[in-house]
């Protein structure tokens, strides 16, 4: 519209920016930098640990309440337990191995979180897949005959449903899976480690589908489905184990998982890998924002960092291959659970931080109608969340069954889910959304883990350990609370 058509009053529409030409396109990063002022201005680290000093007292804490509260319960215990047990590196490998399943949980609830969602059902759900893979395991692959007909073709009938439903979400990768486990419960399969824990992630990759469709789909709230789906998965369980049953997992292989190390050599190698990636993570970000001309952390700083991960990471190496048993069967070496967690870490943190996707979901939880307005597919994304959650879900059943060695009726109820919801927002996963990391719950299940195991250590009964257990999640959701109303005064 011309200027003179303008309404009176008003301001005539502003013309559209021409593209830049190739004149500017070639200027140098310093020469494009002086437009986005204070983001590429280039600080000191005292000026970067200022920021950081700055940025607390707006309330933007993240871990680090959940990292000081670690700390204070290692003193508290070590100093408490007269005996020297908690602090012995059986005990402490112990606790990697204690926490590892309802922790995995735990990530999978972080996408969940973002987005302003709950998903109650995580840990019947994981149970269902632990007693599907323990059923087709102690049934010699028959799941027929461990089912029964009817049973198995409306366990099938489910899974074919799932597909369904993931295809009409855009789920695709939902969807390829879902199929795949189709396949496996029709085509059937002898007893194999490895495909039973395939199975089991199908299983939760279904389970994912089903619960994405009526949140998001459908609009029903987060909080009724997935607790009558917490129900419901119970009902499931006790069907397929029966009341009082229990099926063992007495496969090397499987009891592995929460139970066996690497050797010696393969404890340095994974240090080697995990250090060595994190260092190249953090110099390439560095290297990457500074040639484009954006703010970037001071190299000091960078390789502060990188010293400190280097050191810890080097000690706890070293010691886990020393023998943890001296005198009886020799136990050394990084539990398997540890590059188990860390490859899910390292994967989770890809996603939320360097894909579209990961952005959609930090969006949707901040504001899920001007995410909409921005073109994002937010019912897609509110799906696709409870697939990832339901999937790492399995992961962590198949890791605390393995601790276990077996599958029980009450499988991932208890106090599952308690644990892995309050290992999330323990960590610094915000229960409002948009605001946490999947590193949020590895701390925070340090944290619950080395709780429970302390005050078990000290002799305390199962009261004093859901009283403690309760307060620190309060605690924690305090926190939380306090540290948005802070924001949100420092960003006015």
């Amino acid at each position: 519209m011309a200027e003179t058509d303008a309404p009176v009053g008003t301001a005539a529409a502003p013309e559209p920016e021409s593209p830049p030409s190739a004149a500017e396109r070639a200027a140098p990063a310093s020469a494009r930098s002086a437009d986005f002022g204070i983001d590429t201005t280039a600080r000191t680290t005292a000026e970067a640990l200022r920021g950081y000093v700055v940025n607390l007292r707006n309330g933007e804490l993240g871990s680090l309440p959940a990292l000081l509260g670690l700390l204070a319960l290692f003193i508290l215990f070590t100093v408490l337990d007269s005996g020297g047990t908690f602090p012995s590196l059986l005990n402490l490998a112990n606790l990697l191995q204690q926490g590892a399943g309802q922790t995995i949980i735990a990530m999978g609830l972080v996408f969940v979180l973002l987005t302003g969602e709950i998903d109650l059902a995580a840990g019947t759900a994981s149970g269902l897949a632990a007693a599907v893979m323990a059923l087709h395991l102690v049934s010699g692959g028959n799941l027929l005959g461990a089912m029964g007909t009817p049973v198995f073709l409306m366990f099938a009938a489910v899974v074919l449903v799932a597909v369904v439903l993931a295809l009409l979400l855009r789920i695709w990768a939902g969807a390829v899976v879902s199929a795949l486990g189709l396949v496996l419960l029709l085509v059937g399969f002898p007893p194999n480690p490895w495909l039973e824990m395939l199975l089991a992630v199908c299983v939760g990759v279904v389970i994912g589908c089903l619960t994405g469709f009526l949140v998001a789909k459908a609009g029903m709230p987060s909080f009724v489905v997935t607790l009558a789906l917490f129900i419901a998965w119970q009902g499931v369980i006790l069907q397929l184990i029966g009341d009082g049953g229990t099926l063992g997992l007495r496969d090397p292989v499987i009891n592995a998982v929460a139970n066996g190390n690497l050797s010696t050599l393969g404890s340095w190698l994974l240090f080697v890998v995990a250090a060595g990636g994190y260092a190249a993570v953090l110099l390439n970000r560095q290297a990457s924002r500074r040639r484009l001309g954006l703010v970037a952390q001071p190299t000091g700083l960078v390789l502060l960092k990188i010293g400190a991960v280097v050191v810890l990471a080097a000690v706890a190496t070293y010691l886990l291959t020393l023998d943890r048993s001296p005198g009886q069967v020799a136990i050394a070496g990084v539990p398997y659970v540890v590059p188990i967690v860390l490859v899910l870490l390292v994967a989770g943190t890809y996603v939320l931080d360097r894909t579209r996707f990961g952005r959609h979901v930090y969006a949707v939880g901040g504001n899920r109608e001007a995410a909409r307005r921005a073109g994002i597919n937010v019912v897609r994304i509110r799906a696709a969340v409870f697939v990832i959650s339901a999937a790492f879900a399995a992961v962590g059943a198949i890791v605390y069954s393995s601790k276990v060695g077996s599958v029980s009726p009450s499988a991932g109820g208890g106090n599952t889910l308690l644990f892995a919801v309050g290992a999330a927002v323990i960590g610094g996963t915000s229960l409002f959304g948009g605001r946490g990391r999947i590193s949020n719950a590895v701390i925070g299940g340090a944290v619950l883990a080395t709780v429970n195991n302390g005050l078990g250590l000290l002799g305390q009964p199962a009261s004093v350990v859901f009283l403690v257990n309760g307060v620190v999640l309060l605690m924690a959701a305090g926190v939380d609370v306090l540290s948005r109303r802070r924001s949100a005064v420092a960003g006015r």
